[in-house]
């Protein structure tokens, strides 16, 4: 005869494992979108208003004081409140609806902006959202030159912009772009009108170089190369924009150079650290690039030199001079430093001496 209490252990532990299943049932969920501020009210699926419901939300227990019945009421609904919301019937625990809250705003008017960086190859459109959303978007572009619809392809990254190229160039006809943004709570759009040269912009020059010029304390040469985005500078040169600085002033000098990528600054500050910018344009259509990455440098400064002068060796032999000290000699006779007898005796030995030396002379 079989053992029953492995049976009933058996039992107890599919019974768990229902329920488990149960509360954590997956079916007949959805998700729910709502606008910050909202009233919300959840229907526990097909259960009667009076019937004995319980609600979680991300797992925990929500107090009934937020329940109508079986309705659950939130009232003016932020952010904090996205999540799961699960309804179950009574004790039983029988999961009977299920949603995913997702708290957020409609869209505001995007902001789009079209610009050629590689002319005359084509244009490029990006978007943003003023304000976040904080709920999925989708956008929308439409591109029309005259009557032509055209296509738009979309870049990988970044993925809010796209690419058009030019199907015929010097065109005085306008391009009309617009971006259409649409979420679960609504939706909202922007449209530019532009003529073809109005929007090219190159991108900044790059490898900028700043160097001081030898023997010249006042010079800085400055190098740079015309950005590798602009396919053709050949057909389509560039000109530039020069700005540079001491960074002990904020007044800014300017030069612009019709051709050629590099410029001697000739009136710098001997020994002034320098900051220095350059932008490009095409030399007859568009706008000035945005600025260059800043680079520093600072004029040439001899090195000091450790040279003497005739007045420092003169000054340096008086030192000398001055500073060198005799040794002592004992004095013949100085009655305030003599003291006791050997110094007595030493005085008359010296003035015999002295007899002695005369006495050779008379």
């Amino acid at each position: 005869m079989a053992n029953p209490v492995p049976s009933a252990c058996c039992v107890v532990l599919a019974a768990v494992v229902v329920v488990y299943a149960q509360r954590h049932s997956q079916q007949d969920s959805h998700i729910q979108y709502e606008r910050v501020g909202a009233d919300v009210t959840m229907k526990c699926g097909s259960m009667d208003w009076d019937a004995a419901v319980t609600w979680t939300a991300n797992g925990t227990d929500i107090d009934e004081s937020h329940l109508n019945g079986s309705y659950l009421i939130l009232k003016n609904v932020d952010l904090t409140q996205s999540g799961q919301y699960s309804c179950y019937e009574g004790s039983s625990w029988h999961l009977k609806y299920q949603t995913y809250l997702r708290v957020g705003t409609p869209p505001k008017e995007p902001v789009l902006m079209c610009r050629s960086n590689n002319y005359p190859k084509g244009f490029y459109c990006s978007w943003h959202l003023p304000t976040p959303t904080y709920i999925p978007n989708s956008f929308n572009i439409s591109v029309i030159h005259g009557t032509r619809e055209m296509v738009c392809e979309k870049d990988v990254f970044p993925k809010n912009r796209c690419h058009i190229r030019y199907l015929q160039l010097f065109s005085t006809v306008k391009y009309k772009v617009t971006l259409t943004v649409t979420n679960a709570l609504g939706k909202n759009s922007t449209t530019v009108t532009f003529d073809e040269f109005a929007i090219v912009k190159p991108d900044p020059p790059e490898s900028v170089v700043a160097k001081p010029v030898p023997n010249n304390p006042r010079r800085l040469e400055v190098s740079w190369q015309n950005p590798s985005s602009w396919p053709d500078p050949e057909s389509f040169p560039l000109k530039f924009f020069l700005r540079y600085r001491p960074l002990i002033l904020d007044q800014w000098q300017h030069v612009e150079l019709s051709d050629g990528t590099s410029h001697t600054i000739t009136d710098a500050y001997a020994g002034k650290e320098y900051i220095i910018q350059v932008a490009a344009k095409d030399n007859d259509i568009g706008t000035w690039s945005d600025w260059s990455v800043a680079v520093h440098a600072t004029p040439w400064t001899e090195e000091p030199k450790h040279l003497t002068t005739e007045a420092q060796v003169t000054e340096t032999t008086s030192a000398s001079t001055s500073s060198f000290m005799p040794p002592p000699t004992t004095k013949i006779c100085d009655k305030g430093a003599v003291v006791g007898s050997g110094a007595v005796a030493v005085c008359w030995t010296a003035g015999l001496v002295l007899a002695a030396y005369g006495v050779l002379f008379i």
